[in-house]
């Protein structure tokens, strides 16, 4: 059909794939010891590249910002006037060439090979490149073919690269035990930051925690849950332990049931072993858990279910956008 690509786009993706593939059989001890580079570094790692190379080096920079490493991102051409003062001794330089050639580069390997404590890693997928041949610890990339005509366009090189990056950043994570709390750091706003809120960034806590004596009786009750509006309360013995929990609708139901309530004991009439979570569980998953519970409120607990800290309540999360 006149004006059809989606043969054109399949190709694109399969020859992407097949560079995939070939770098994965690249993948040795060469990148395990870059790994380990990384990880032992206590100065920053500082990406560059020319032209394409170059916005990848300026992504895998930023991913591992995101992941706790210090990283940097230096202009090429930019080094030669000035921006090498941001190299210093402690760093780790990571080059990213597809010739291993480029001019711009030139400037940096000479100035890395005249300060010893600045390893220096090479990419690139020319062995006989001065990147190569300059680098402390190097990656071969795979000889690949590019997308489309001609062979020219950088489309299959770009994409091993971006990937390589992204595979040096992950491995990290499983030697540091990099968790999504600490991920969740960097990352305090936006969608992601929605995503990745703890109960504790939206629970009551404090005073606003709606508890009431085992002892109180169901007048005294009414009176706390018109005060804290929030449907529920956190009942506490003479220890201050939380023991159990009654709701609007539990007060409700005894009063169809009770023709005078008011006098009625706390104690003999809570629900006991309320449904709890930890303080770092996912808002996302508590709200997950009150769908499945059909309940509006959870007690939060940081290191003793006996101790609530806090109570989520279904509308804090949502008013979170989180869904």
């Amino acid at each position: 059909m006149k004006n059809s690509f989606y043969s054109i786009g399949k190709e694109v993706v399969q020859a992407e794939i097949n560079a995939l593939k070939n770098l994965k059989k690249s993948i040795s001890k060469d990148f395990d010891k870059i790994v380990n580079a990384i990880i032992k570094c206590k100065g920053k790692i500082i990406f560059s590249g020319v032209g394409k190379s170059g916005i990848i080096s300026k992504k895998i920079s930023s991913t591992f910002c995101s992941i706790g490493i210090s990283s940097f991102y230096v202009d090429a051409g930019s080094c030669s006037h000035g921006d090498l003062g941001v190299i210093q001794s402690g760093d780790i330089v990571v080059l990213i060439s597809h010739s291993g050639e480029s001019d711009e580069l030139k400037n940096i390997i000479q100035y890395v090979k005249r300060n010893r404590n600045i390893p220096l890693i090479g990419i690139t997928t020319k062995k006989n490149s001065l990147l190569y041949k300059s680098s402390n610890l190097k990656f071969l990339l795979p000889s690949i073919t590019e997308a489309g005509p001609g062979n020219y366009i950088p489309t299959s090189s770009t994409t091993i690269q971006i990937c390589l990056g992204d595979a040096l950043a992950i491995s990290t994570i499983y030697r540091r035990k990099f968790s999504k709390l600490d991920f969740k750091k960097f990352h305090p706003s936006g969608a992601l930051g929605a995503k990745l809120k703890t109960v504790e960034d939206l629970m009551y806590k404090g005073k606003n925690i709606p508890f009431i004596n085992e002892r109180s009786n169901i007048k005294n009750a009414l009176k706390i849950l018109n005060k804290k509006n929030l449907g529920i309360l956190i009942v506490k013995n003479s220890k201050g332990n939380s023991i159990g929990i009654i709701s609007d609708g539990d007060i409700k139901r005894i009063s169809s049931k009770t023709d005078n309530i008011n006098n009625l004991i706390i104690k003999n009439v809570m629900k006991k072993n309320p449904i709890m979570v930890h303080e770092n569980t996912l808002a996302a998953e508590a709200l997950s858990v009150m769908n499945n519970k059909k309940i509006t409120a959870l007690c939060v607990y940081k290191k003793n279910k006996k101790k609530v800290t806090g109570i989520v309540h279904m509308h804090n999360i949502l008013d979170a956008n989180i869904t």
